[in-house]
């Protein structure tokens, strides 16, 4: 009688499913844990950021999102806010790096560049003014001019999208309502 050989399916199966399992413990090991919504040292907070930029539109949903923090936008209640975040400049830059030989564009950089503080009611400063710049390099196409102004619409957002995810973890890392 010849001796019992398993399935060569279910070996591979179980070696897979050790492989993961070993890489499982490995991330939870190493301290790797997903993105959560952060946690903010203030539970209001005030921004005069414009109603229709697209910038406050992106900040208040973001915001929003972590659910643990009062946007308050109307100056009238400013005196209800924990802390104050000041938006000094909001930019959209658009520059050329690149000609033909003709003298025809080839290509474009994009910028967005937002500086901004954050001070609590008292006026004790929390976040100094801080510029944060995002930029990207497009090629452009005389022949697809309303696909390249599409890509140019998209890549604005998407760096919008950026610097304010990269505002709302600086506002998160705040610890304190007092400086020091």
């Amino acid at each position: 009688m010849a001796p019992f050989h398993p399935p060569v399916f279910h070996v591979a199966a179980r070696r897979l499913w050790g492989f993961v399992a070993v890489g499982v413990l490995g991330l939870s090991a190493c301290g790797f844990q997903l993105r959560q919504a952060p946690d903010f040292a203030f539970k209001t907070l005030y921004s005069g950021v414009a109603n229709n930029s697209t910038l406050g539109n992106e900040f208040k949903r973001q915001i929003a999102a972590s659910g643990k923090v009062v946007l308050i936008t109307d100056v009238r209640q400013i005196d209800r806010a924990d802390v104050i975040l000041d938006v000094l400049t909001d930019q959209r830059e658009k520059s050329v790096i690149a000609t033909n030989a003709s003298g025809q564009v080839r290509e474009f950089q994009l910028r967005v560049r937002v500086k901004f503080k954050l001070r609590s009611r008292q006026g004790a400063e929390l976040i100094p003014e801080t510029e944060l710049v995002q930029q990207r390099d497009i090629s452009f196409n005389e022949s697809a001019i309303l696909a390249k102004e599409g890509e140019e619409a998209l890549l604005y957002r998407d760096m919008q999208s950026d610097i304010v995810q990269q505002m709302v973890r600086r506002l998160a890392a705040v610890r304190a309502l007092t400086p020091g």
